[in-house]
């Protein structure tokens, strides 16, 4: 199976599922707003030491073929019929290793999964599909919580845009942050969405005497970011960006959350690493925590990879590590 040539390209991994379903929409969504060819795929989950010439085994991986290749085949006319270009997968073996790997063959821009499949692990991320997906993936990726039913079988909420127009970019001026800004830049031109950049100010620290024996270095650093953010702001709004920012205080996770909330904010962008050395690791980071509650899709951006033919925004931008 390959992509047509030229052009965007993003994967969406689906299992067929509730929850992969909100998924799908947005994987839809971008690509009719981006011009771009759509890969939909699903994964036989085939656990290592699972013999397949075993009857009964056979039987349940017959039977789970038909029932993902039914769900592929009617996912793949519904893409067809918005005038998406769409090409289907099947795999099997360990999903998240299935899907990074056709990432990488087909040299997909962007991959898109839902946060609860049939495993039932709403929201929480750690072990799961999603969250080794994130840890590997060779581009971005966009996390798609599923919408809550209620009783009656109603949403609980009203469903979305699959178009984004409102981000929220947290910074904290580390290459991670700023490349999610750049990334950001990119999403707002194809999607003509506006730019809500966030910092958190570290707390304040009491001295023993409850006297606050930084308050001027904090104010001077708040100055600073103020100066920074001001020019991101400044660099976006050249090429047609509306943008703004945000400086708050507080634990990280608890601001972006918060701010998303406030902002009526569509999509999460950031890096899954800061100065705080993660490496490419979420265990403990602010963005697992932040992809764990957030009421709305997370892009994660793990690396600086952009089209060629981007011209990058914030060039030049990059700051000091003690800002």
């Amino acid at each position: 199976m390959s992509v047509s040539g030229g052009g965007l390209r993003i994967l969406c991994a689906t299992d067929g599922s509730h929850g992969s379903a909100t998924a799908e929409a947005y994987a839809c969504g971008l690509a009719q707003s981006w011009g771009a060819a759509l890969t939909v795929m699903s994964v036989l989950e085939f656990p290592p030491g699972m013999n397949p010439d075993y009857a009964v085994n056979r039987l349940y991986l017959d039977e789970l073929m038909k029932e993902v290749t039914t769900k592929l085949t009617d996912l793949k006319a519904r893409v067809a019929a918005l005038g998406i270009p769409v090409q289907s997968y099947v795999a099997s073996g360990i999903p998240s290793e299935e899907v990074l790997s056709l990432a990488q063959t087909q040299g997909v821009e962007l991959i898109v999964v839902g946060t609860r499949g049939k495993t039932g692990l709403e929201h929480i991320l750690l072990g799961s599909t999603a969250e080794r997906i994130i840890r590997m993936a060779p581009c971005p990726v966009l996390t798609v919580p599923m919408v809550k039913q209620r009783a009656d079988g109603n949403s609980s909420t009203e469903k979305p845009s699959t178009t984004p127009k409102r981000t929220l970019v947290p910074v904290d001026f580390s290459d991670c942050s700023l490349d999610a800004c750049e990334y950001g830049a990119l999403i707002a031109q194809r999607s003509n969405a506006s730019m809500k950049l966030l910092h958190v100010l570290e707390p304040v620290s009491y001295g023993l005497d409850f006297t606050l024996p930084h308050m001027a270095q904090h104010e001077a650093s708040k100055t600073a970011v103020t100066k920074r953010l001001s020019d991101l702001v400044s660099a976006l709004g050249a090429v047609g960006i509306a943008s703004d920012f945000l400086i708050s205080g507080g634990l990280p996770a608890d601001s972006i959350l918060d701010a998303a909330r406030s902002q009526s904010i569509d999509v999460i962008i950031m890096g899954t690493h800061g100065r705080r050395g993660l490496s490419h690791t979420l265990f403990g980071s602010i963005a697992e925590a932040v992809l764990r509650r957030s009421s709305c899709p997370v892009l994660t951006v793990r690396s600086s990879k952009v089209p060629s033919d981007h011209r990058r925004v914030l060039s030049g931008h990059s700051t000091p590590t003690n800002v």
